[in-house]
Order: C-alpha cells, then structure tokens, then sequence
C-alpha cells in the first residue's frame, strides 16, 4: 500500500510541473519610413561626375531616370540587363546607401 501511494503521490507531483504556463514575451517592432522629396530632372542635367561613377561601377548600366532633393542628392533610375533598379548618389558622384 505504501508503493501505491508513494506512486501516486510522485505521478501527480510529476503532472503539476507541467501544468505550470510559459510566460507570454511581446515584442513589437516600429518601423519609421521617412520619404524624401525627389524631383525629376532632365539626364541632361545630371552631373558628369554621377555619370563617369556609373559607367565606372556599372559599365553595362542604362540611365532610365533622374530625381534630385533638397541636399543634392541623385535617384538614379538603372536598368542593368533585364533588372532595374535604384541608385543613390551625391553630386560629387560618391555614392550613398540607402
């Protein structure tokens, strides 16, 4: 008799620590998206140092479109094969990651 309840006693003591909840961990992520203000210029109007820089590091790239901001900075719309693409730059011709 004693087994039985020295069995019972350790099976429901067993049960009970997993009867135990996990705590609930919330975590939130904030995302902020800050959009600049790009206008469209003429590819004419695109500094010769933006284009050496491009047919530098993408001797294959096609300029589509051009945008510049405030800070003078260029959006360049690239099509390279059959992708295309974004590319940052400043007026310098550096370019900028984005």
């Amino acid at each position: 008799m004693k087994k039985l309840i020295l069995s019972a006693a350790i099976v429901l003591g067993s049960l009970s620590t997993y009867a135990t909840t996990a705590p609930i961990v919330s975590s939130a992520i904030k995302t902020v998206s800050i959009q600049e203000e790009y206008t469209e210029v003429k590819l004419e109007e695109v500094p010769e140092a933006i284009k050496a820089a491009l047919k530098t590091a993408y001797p294959s790239a096609v300029l589509d479109k051009a945008y510049v901001n405030a800070t003078k900075e260029y959006k360049l719309d690239v099509t390279i094969g059959d992708k295309k693409g974004n590319l940052f730059a400043d007026a310098t011709g550096k370019w900028i990651q984005k």
